[in-house]
């Protein structure tokens, strides 16, 4: 069992930065992959970023070379640095976990994970 707790929301304005972090506590942390989903209001929520327990990472399209996962396993904390923030990243973001015995796999479909954070929300203002 994990418990995740989101932090780092806010608002911006377009062009901005910001940082989530997504901080993990209950089981072994080393032993999950972790990832960042997001969902706008009347969307379906999409996968944002991944991370492999040996830190391989994915990017959906729309974030690539924008959005930046890590994490740090002596804090159990995974990070969303996000730039170049554009009104259409507004969304509540969520982090994610999920067991597994794999160092290299990573994945940003929703069923992929079974531990899930209350979100933090951030809005991008034009």
């Amino acid at each position: 069992q994990v418990q995740l707790v989101e932090s780092g929301g806010g608002s911006v304005q377009a062009g901005g930065s910001l940082r989530l972090s997504c901080a993990a506590s209950g089981s072994d942390y080393s032993s999950y992959r972790m990832a960042w989903f997001r969902q706008a209001p009347g969307k379906e929520r999409e996968g944002v970023a991944a991370i492999a327990r040996g830190g391989t990472t994915t990017y959906a399209g729309s974030v690539k070379d924008r959005f930046t996962i890590s994490k740090d396993n002596s804090l159990n904390t995974v990070y969303l640095q996000m730039n170049s923030l554009q009104p259409e990243d507004t969304a509540m973001y969520y982090c994610a976990a999920h067991v597994t015995v794999s160092n290299r796999a990573v994945s940003l479909a929703a069923h992929d994970y079974n531990y899930w954070g209350q979100g933090t929300q951030v809005t991008v203002s034009s």
